[in-house]
């Protein structure tokens, strides 16, 4: 599949530009393969503007129908990825086939670990990286990565690498997608400008995170009616764009191959003239423009209702800001070749190669999985300290900025019952959270009428059952399944009915869950965490002495960290009116710095308990 993904969007990436007259359903590669002329030019690739008998060099005309193609292809050149939608496919497949069996359907510990094994294996097909793939599994999928999923993620991008290579999408019989070669030493005076492509990946990670956020906002209110619309007007829109920059016009894998290829050498293309020194600073201006409308397009683009991913846009960007500064610095030595900066370079040979920069660009636009899948795309690991500084200092500045990762950020968005991984110390018991207005049901003599009610009334997957004083509870372990309150009660194996009970009522009690999660309203909060996110229960029963007292679910944990935080924001700032309120600022900038992270989407959560926390409720009050 992800094989089949690959050949259909390089040839909907080039029908933008023109058509193979031979054989319409070739790529221009695999057109001109070993047919190009002495010029570069290709005879049996034929031009838009060709088509039209208007001749080949009508650029209105190429302009128009790579407009048309573009906004047909709808995702063919958004500033979007590939690796989000394989990774979906990939786990639904994982899902679909893990179902089959007894084991997988009836824990959702081991369905987890097939899920995070199938996003492994979908990150490897996307960019031929199996390696890239566990680690994109460890970083993104799951806080807690055993030795076994560790396994199970590796067999399975394995497996899947194979049989991409067995289909062998690139016809070079290689997974590696940008075959580059560096065979320069990197100088000391360069790992400057390797800090300053670090300061950019941190940079444009917290800003690109910032205003997507915004921008998904403003796409759950306004224009969540229309997905369709607004493919359409984004895909026209960035044709429109790109068309006129060299940099956008192309495919982004394709635009990053070229960009990472050194000038020097046999068989070397200057694109556009890209190599040559007359066009450098023409170069430099279009790369500059590329970056900037490049990343904006990501801001806009990444969550609209197409499938996306953001690695590959993200490595485009930072490929292209990259070749940027190399440029920069390879004129900057050709004009002062005397400046004391380059006294190590050798004269007799090149001393700068801005495809390296390039190249670290895009492995610090993203995390580590990236620069490792760096490394296995293009096969060369040269130039790995350089890399590894560059990353730190991306990671620096995005801790600076607690911005979090972008998968993290909307997932507070959209409101899902997930805690951080970090620990948190807030000191109070966990009465402080519970819900105690609860609906409950009676072990026995309940009425299919006062059964019915509830269910209509309510929208909860589970509800806690009193019996004889003791607690008991029964919840669905899935919420896209129906209630088993009243569907799975009592059916043997011929699909027989054999409730207990008279016809008008209900006996629960043979068919409750006998051993709940409780614990007791004095232990605190940050215990009852580290059980939600090390068993993952959706609920906690809160019991004293064989009494229900409430309970507590994971969305009213996060409510009350955000309440805390907010009460602590507030009461934090210093109301200091000298120096015209500088000092508030700065002051504010520093202290809220550590709890940004943390505030952004809790207050969106919705939950049955009282959005008010009862602050008077301390523990001597629970003697």
């Amino acid at each position: 599949m992800s094989a089949l993904i690959t050949i259909v969007t390089d040839w909907l990436s080039d029908i933008k530009i023109g058509y193979c007259s031979t054989a319409w359903w070739l790529n221009q590669k695999f057109c001109c393969w070993q047919m190009e002329e002495s010029d570069g030019g290709c005879a049996d690739w034929t031009d838009w503007s060709e088509f039209v008998n208007l001749g080949p060099d009508v650029y209105i005309v190429k302009w128009l129908f790579y407009i048309l193609w573009a906004t047909m292809s709808v995702a063919s050149n958004l500033s979007i990825g590939k690796e989000g939608p394989s990774v979906h496919m990939a786990c639904c497949v994982g899902n679909v086939i893990s179902r089959c069996f007894k084991k997988f359907r009836t824990s959702k510990a081991e369905m987890r670990e097939i899920l995070t094994a199938s996003s492994a294996a979908g990150v490897a097909v996307a960019f031929g990286s199996p390696i890239g793939g566990v680690l994109f599994a460890l970083e993104e999928m799951s806080n807690a990565f055993p030795n076994r999923t560790m396994w199970k993620s590796f067999f399975c991008a394995m497996i899947a690498t194979i049989i991409l290579q067995a289909m062998n999408p690139f016809r070079t019989g290689k997974l590696v997608m940008f075959q580059v070669s560096y065979d320069r030493d990197w100088h000391f005076f360069e790992y400057i400008f390797v800090v300053i492509i670090g300061l950019f990946g941190g940079l444009y990670g917290a800003v690109v995170i910032k205003y997507n956020l915004l921008v998904a906002q403003f796409r759950k209110t306004t224009l969540k009616d229309f997905p369709i619309v607004e493919a359409a007007v984004l895909a026209s829109v960035t044709a429109f764009i790109a068309y006129p920059n060299i940099f956008l016009r192309i495919d982004m894998t394709e635009i990053m191959g070229i960009l990472f290829r050194e000038c020097e050498g046999p068989g070397t293309e200057s694109y556009y003239g890209l190599c040559e020194s007359q066009e450098a600073w023409k170069m430099v201006i279009l790369l500059f423009i590329a970056t900037v409308l490049r990343s904006i397009g990501t801001i806009i683009t990444y969550g609209a209702r197409v499938p996306c991913g953001i690695f590959v846009p993200s490595m485009a960007i930072g490929a292209m800001f990259g070749r940027m500064i190399g440029l920069l610095v390879k004129l900057w030595h050709e004009n002062r070749p005397d400046f004391f900066l380059f006294a190590s370079c050798r004269p007799d040979m090149p001393c700068i190669t801005p495809g390296t920069y390039a190249f670290l660009g895009a492995a610090a636009a993203l995390g580590v999985s990236v620069v490792v899948i760096m490394f296995e795309l293009t096969g060369q690991i040269t130039y790995i300290l350089p890399t590894m500084i560059a990353l730190m200092i991306t990671r620096a500045v995005n801790d600076w900025f607690q911005s979090g990762g972008i998968a993290d950020r909307y997932i507070r968005l959209n409101g899902y019952p997930i805690l951080d991984s970090d620990d948190q110390v807030f000191g109070v018991p966990v009465s402080h959270v519970m819900q105690t207005n609860l609906t409950v049901m009676t072990a026995s003599s309940m009425t299919f009428m006062e059964i019915e009610r509830i269910l209509e009334t309510t929208n909860y997957q589970g509800f806690p059952v009193k019996a004889h004083d003791e607690t008991l509870c029964r919840f669905t372990p899935d919420a896209s399944d129906e209630p088993e309150i009243l569907t799975n009660i009592g059916l043997s194996d011929e699909g027989q009915h054999d409730l207990r009970g008279s016809s008008d009522a209900l006996d629960f009690g043979p068919y409750m869950d006998q051993t709940p999660i409780t614990v007791h309203p004095r232990l605190y909060l940050e215990t009852v965490m580290d059980m939600f996110k090390q068993l993952g229960p959706r609920v906690v029963l809160l019991e004293e002495r064989g009494k229900l007292k409430g309970l507590v679910t994971v969305k009213d944990v996060l409510k009350y960290i955000a309440h805390t935080e907010n009460v602590r924001t507030s009461s934090n700032r210093p109301s200091n009116r000298e120096c015209g309120g500088l000092f508030e600022i700065m002051t504010s900038w520093i202290t809220d710095r550590p709890n940004r992270r943390r505030q952004q989407s809790y207050t969106r959560l919705q939950n049955r308990s009282s959005v008010d926390i009862e602050e008077s409720h301390e523990l001597d009050r629970q003697a």
